[in-house]
């Protein structure tokens, strides 16, 4: 008989109660049972464990030596059992999600707040990032799922639409394009455009719908953060096309909103995750939060039953 945990406790409860009778009723096993228990633990170790007689039975000095050591196995053994089952019931648990600024200052907190007050136990790990960066933390599994723009996605990738956003163009009230209730993409082609990087998923946008127009989408200031953007379109020095889904747009007191009328320039953001890969019951009660967030927000589409696999390899992220 090899090492085990019923074994284990039979010797631990023999040790304390120094009785077969005792033991045996505790553990809740015939005594017959509970001597080959304790014979084949110490066939096991080769060691004589218990001195017994008529009277009493007493732990060798081998037995007593194991006991802590027995002891500690045995109950780290219990956190373990446990510690699973709460994770299978989605009581505890980490959630490793990548996500495009835009969200991650909007939706995402509101979702998390939620989870916080359901499911204490669950925590957020979250790194806010640029799409590329987002399919890549998804793609090397240190993201349980990613929410991004994505032009195509792997074969063995599932994408799941979580909103819809459309750039709006915000400038300063003195902006000559301020007076108009409507923009179309062409007015902003000769504009100083204060635009994101290239890895972002607002700046491939704005230069693919331009590029089918056969516009340049040229920018005058380029810049990491939306709210750098924002403040720059606050001094005058341009325009900046931002996602009605981004935080910025809350905050963007005395300055002048505008659509633009430009359908490519609204975003599907959607969910990204490994298909064949089993999320862990706290990422499903998380992605489950996340949804009726979004779809709280006015942003949201209500996801098919099904999430859709790629089609092809993924050759361009926006």
């Amino acid at each position: 008989m090899s090492l085990n945990t019923r074994s284990l406790k039979s010797f631990a409860v023999l040790a304390r109660t120094g009785s077969f009778t005792r033991a045996a009723a505790r553990l809740h096993m015939s005594q017959p049972a509970l001597t080959v228990q304790i014979h084949g633990l110490e066939t096991a170790l080769a060691a004589r464990l218990f001195d017994r007689n008529t009277r009493e039975v007493r732990l060798t000095g081998i037995g007593a030596a194991i006991l802590p050591a027995v002891d500690r196995l045995l109950r780290d053994m219990e956190l373990i059992s446990s510690h699973a089952r709460e994770l299978a019931a989605g009581s505890i648990g980490v959630v490793h999600v990548a996500a495009l600024p835009s969200v991650s200052s909007t939706v995402l907190p509101r979702a998390i707040a939620r989870l916080r007050e359901t499911h204490p136990g669950i925590v957020v790990s979250l790194v806010d990032t640029v799409a590329q960066k987002v399919f890549a933390a998804v793609r090397a599994e240190t993201a349980d799922f990613g929410i991004g723009v994505f032009a195509a996605i792997d074969r063995d990738m599932a994408f799941e639409p979580l909103l819809v956003d459309e750039l709006e163009a915000v400038m300063a009230p003195d902006h000559p394009l301020a007076a108009r209730k409507r923009l179309r993409l062409e007015d902003l082609a000769d504009e100083p455009l204060i635009m994101m990087d290239s890895q972002s998923s607002v700046r491939a946008l704005v230069e693919d719908v331009m590029a089918r127009r056969k516009r340049a989408a040229a920018p005058a200031y380029e810049v990491t953060y939306m709210s750098t953007a924002v403040g720059l379109a606050r001094a005058g020095l341009g325009v900046t096309l931002v996602p009605s889904s981004a935080l910025e747009l809350e905050t963007v007191a005395g300055l002048v909103r505008r659509s633009v009328e430009a359908p490519g320039l609204r975003r599907r953001v959607g969910i990204l995750r490994i298909a064949k890969r089993t999320l862990s019951p706290a990422a499903e009660i998380f992605l489950a939060v996340l949804r009726e967030a979004a779809r709280e927000s006015g942003l949201g589409r209500r996801a098919p039953g099904t999430a859709r696999r790629g089609r092809s390899r993924a050759t361009r992220l926006l």
